[in-house]
């Protein structure tokens, strides 16, 4: 079964369009099937956006798992002086954000493959709605790959949904050695804020 977390969907292509409307932007993105939530812009993602203090204005910041685009577009409109990394495994999605950030005149974003971010970048902010369903152990190793390219001062927001284990993240995040706090709560969703 073709998942929005392989690389190459086997999903036929049905492309289709959903507005992000926020406070400060509205923007129009290209979505398809065989990408997370092609459909309408998540429940998880709106309480992640609606809920974090803006960007750092300056440096790398990384979207992981960005699907077509929704946070890695949001963080680069809200943080025109920063390089925003949109990453994923899945290709549909990663070209789906190389478009969208084209279209909304978002030169700041760069959509690569998880494994074409060069090792020297480390990342003053990453926003995530991680992919939950890939199943426990391939999250924790997905997590700890990525917050350890966290900057001395940079710090993580992730949305988790609440009966999807955002409270037993939590405590592995802290069991890491990482400092790991609940900043809001909303629609049965956790912020989860995580810094060194």
């Amino acid at each position: 079964m073709a998942h929005y977390f392989s690389e190459q969907p086997e999903t036929a292509s049905r492309p289709a369009s959903v507005d992000l409307v926020l406070p400060d932007l509205h923007l129009r993105l290209e979505t398809d099937r065989g990408v997370f939530s092609p459909e309408r812009i998540d429940v998880g993602t709106r309480v992640l956006l609606e809920s974090v203090p803006p960007p750092p204005q300056e440096g790398d910041l990384l979207d992981l798992g960005c699907g077509y685009g929704p946070i890695a577009l949001t963080m680069a409109k809200r943080a025109p002086g920063a390089t925003v990394w949109a990453i994923d495994v899945n290709r549909r999605g990663l070209e789906l954000t190389e478009r969208n950030a084209s279209k909304a005149g978002l030169g700041n974003v760069r959509a690569v493959h998880v494994d074409e971010v060069p090792e020297g970048v480390t990342f003053r902010a990453i926003w995530s709605n991680p992919a939950i369903r890939i199943g426990k152990q391939a999250l924790h190793e997905m997590l700890t790959r990525w917050l350890t390219r966290l900057a001395p001062d940079g710090v993580a927001h992730l949305v988790v949904q609440k009966h999807l284990g955002s409270d037993s993240l939590q405590r592995w995040l802290g069991e890491q050695g990482w400092q790991a706090s609940r900043e809001a709560s909303r629609a049965a969703y956790r912020i989860l804020k995580v810094t060194r």
